[in-house]
């Protein structure tokens, strides 16, 4: 049993490091609401709302804003279907070489987003392609496949394999099976995995960097108004929106994903 004391100091330690990654946050809501507009004066001067009318009105947040919100869905749509299928082969099968394979899958993710962008731009230009908005999909598309394939192995590998050998003794077909069996205990796993990868997509700015030629997502237009800032606030109240996008997904796996421990074995007969 810990002391009094420890326990105390564990707790005071642990507030600690909460308040350490968090006020930095709290800082960049507070100041979406400033009144004054070149410096960031603590206490602000005053409060308002005007910068939210102001941030609404400006038409250089637009074309980010969709370019950003266009690559993270079709980036999460590739994944769910790439990530999906090598997460059913890595885990129902045993062949020579699989974990050699699972540690180069898992490499986009592991490794820093400067060496993946740079190989990914060497590529590129290897290959001739030009930057658009499919070089920075595909740049994303690296890691979102990650992320779901992270949840649906896992998922995969908690499943009995005699749910399925007893969809096809009932008569079911591959598509059957897949739909009433795998689907319906895949189904939380997934969209948990497409929602961080959504995340992810949404807010990524190193491999974005390398990949996006001279078009700019919403990240990297708040890369370059702190660099070259116009009106601070209103690089504060688009961090807000960004933030909204990605704390919302991440939340939601979450919840999706606690209880997946638990993973059901119930077969429901195949409609014919």
């Amino acid at each position: 049993m810990l002391s009094d004391r420890a326990s105390w100091g564990l707790k005071i330690a642990a507030v600690g490091g909460l308040l350490f990654l968090h006020l930095p946050i709290l800082l960049i809501f507070l100041y979406a609401f400033t009144t004054e507009e070149r410096t960031y004066q603590f206490p602000p001067p005053g409060l308002t709302l005007d910068w939210f009318g102001v941030a609404w009105n400006r038409e250089d947040i637009w074309p980010p804003l969709y370019l950003s919100l266009q690559v993270a869905a079709i980036s999460t749509a590739l994944a769910l279907v790439l990530g999906t299928l090598v997460a059913a082969a890595m885990a129902r099968a045993r062949f020579f070489g699989r974990d050699q394979i699972s540690l180069l899958i898992l490499l986009p993710i592991a490794l820093p987003g400067v060496i993946t962008g740079m190989s990914l731009r060497s590529a590129f230009g290897v290959m001739d392609i030009p930057f658009s908005t499919w070089t920075i999909i595909l740049g994303h598309a690296t890691f979102c496949i990650v992320i779901v394939y992270n949840n649906a192995v896992a998922r995969f590998r908690r499943l009995s394999g005699g749910i399925l050998e007893a969809s096809a003794d009932l008569g079911a077909n591959s598509f059957q099976t897949f739909r009433h069996v795998l689907l319906p205990n895949l189904g939380s796993a997934l969209l948990a995995g497409g929602m961080l990868a959504f995340a992810l997509s949404f807010d990524e700015v190193i491999v974005t960097t390398f990949t996006a030629g001279q078009q700019s997502t919403l990240p990297i237009w708040m890369l370059n108004e702190l660099v070259r800032p116009r009106q601070r606030p209103v690089t504060n109240v688009v961090a807000i929106i960004v933030f909204a996008a990605t704390f919302l997904p991440i939340l939601a796996a979450y919840y999706l994903t606690r209880g997946g421990s638990e993973t059901s074995a119930v077969l429901t007969p195949p409609s014919r």
